[in-house]
């Protein structure tokens, strides 16, 4: 077996242990040796690619944000060049952002607690900013594919995305909250600024 290709294999299993964990447990009663345990990796093999449980959390939002994408470039890719194609494969994801349950948003809160801690603050950083990017990315692809406007500013318009789901995101884990803007909203939102937006 190849080097890169054990590496992706431990950093699978290191996910799947944490994001399982973190269903049970929630995030701060989780300890490395729990994530070692569920595992089966050897410390060695776990400090070999991570310093911190923290940085795991972090890696669960990433893996997340990347599935999203992978989704959406595929169906960016078909043959039929449409709006609510690649938007269905966003979409796919806003439900989790209302639900209190979501592995992604009990780590995103954790993390927000966090903030101080320079690793942590740094690492909701390069999220926020690989949100961003994404989030215009798909925009600008749109534009190039004729069914977003060119009137559309691909970066003001991803950073308001990212500001919305993480808002939708925090307020999943605020227990008992009514919310008259649900995830479904969302996307209409989207749909609607989109589609007809003019400078």
């Amino acid at each position: 077996m190849k080097q890169e290709e054990r590496k992706q294999m431990t950093i699978g299993r290191l996910l799947d242990a944490t994001k399982e964990l973190i269903r049970e447990k929630g995030c701060a009663s989780i300890t490395m040796n729990d994530i070692m345990d569920r595992s089966k990796l050897s410390k060695g093999a776990i400090f070999h690619h991570v310093r911190s449980k923290d940085e795991i959390f972090a890696w669960v939002l990433h893996e997340r944000l990347e599935e999203t994408d992978k989704r959406f470039t595929a169906e960016t890719e078909r043959e039929a060049k449409t709006f609510e194609g690649p938007l269905s494969k966003i979409a796919e994801d806003f439900a989790a952002l209302e639900d209190g349950q979501d592995v992604t948003n009990k780590v995103l809160a954790y993390l927000l607690g966090k903030d101080e801690d320079p690793a942590v603050g740094e690492a909701l950083g390069r999220y926020y900013e690989q949100t961003a990017r994404f989030s215009r990315q798909w925009i600008e692809s749109g534009q190039r594919h004729g069914v977003i406007p060119d009137t559309v500013d691909a970066g003001k318009m991803g950073d308001l995305f990212v500001l919305i789901s993480l808002g939708l995101r925090v307020r999943s884990s605020i227990p008992g909250v009514s919310a008259d803007f649900a995830a479904s909203d969302f996307t209409g939102l989207i749909r609607s600024l989109l589609q007809s937006h003019t400078r």
